[in-house]
Formats: structure tokens, sequence, C-alpha cells
């Protein structure tokens, strides 16, 4: 993959995300879904629903507990689905936490009437900021 190009298509994916509300674990956005999105059959393409929520869930997990490392589970249950130029919600929620596990929920649905199209579940590892690194600068 060429240098940058996961960041480009990240960025087309999350083009027109719409963040309503951000609280300490918690982040509510909408997404008017766009025809570079879909699929053959004018749904929302499913990769691109996994990018969004994989994206709004690690920013949720960054609000509640600061830097993030990796997502180390991930998992994903699609209920319907969504077409182009269809507004959707979407809703993480952190949920639990473990040591530097944390897990998030992250619910997409239809804004018009609240139907379930997917939802994620992932925990993610956070990086400890407030211990001194145990490697010492290079610089």
């Amino acid at each position: 993959m060429a240098k940058g190009l996961g960041h480009e298509l990240e960025a087309r994916t999350l083009d027109g995300l719409q963040v309503d509300l951000v609280h300490k674990g918690l982040i509510r956005c909408r997404f008017l879904i766009p025809k570079h999105l879909s699929d053959g059959d004018g749904n929302w393409h499913v990769g691109a629903m996994a990018t969004l929520i994989d994206v709004v869930g690690a920013a949720a997990v960054s609000s509640f507990a600061g830097h993030i490392k990796a997502s180390v589970d991930f998992n994903l249950s699609y209920f319907s689905t969504a077409k182009i130029h269809e507004e959707v919600e979407v809703e993480a929620k952190v949920v639990g936490q473990s040591g530097r596990l944390v897990s998030v929920t992250v619910e997409v649905k239809k804004k018009e009437n609240g139907k379930m199209i997917a939802l994620g579940r992932q925990w993610i590892t956070t990086i400890d900021t407030t211990q001194p690194s145990s490697s010492s600068s290079k610089l």
C-alpha cells in the first residue's frame, strides 16, 4: 500500500461525519452516507461501516482513557442495511475497563426510525502516560 494511502482511505470513509455530543467515554455522531461508500446494490459498504465503527469507538476510548495503542478484539454484528443518502446515528460508549484494556460498544442506527443497522464491540489497549518511560530518549 502506498505511503499515506491508509489515512486517505480513512479520511474518505469518514468524510461528512458530524459529531453531536462528546462526554468522557461517550461520543454521538450522525452521518449521511455518501454515494462513494456504496456497494453495487446502493447499500452502505460494510467495510466502510466497519472503519467508521472502529474510529468512533477508538475516539470514545481516547476521551475516557487518554492515549490508545491498538484494538485487540473487534466484533461486528450487522442487522440491516442503509442506503446512500440515508442519515444514520452512531453512538460509542465505554462499557468496561480491566487494567489497560477498555471495552467500548458502538451502535449504528437509522436516524429516521432508530432501527439498528450494526453493533460493534471492541477491546482497546491504552498507554499509561502517568508512568515514566523505562527507555531513555536517544535525542
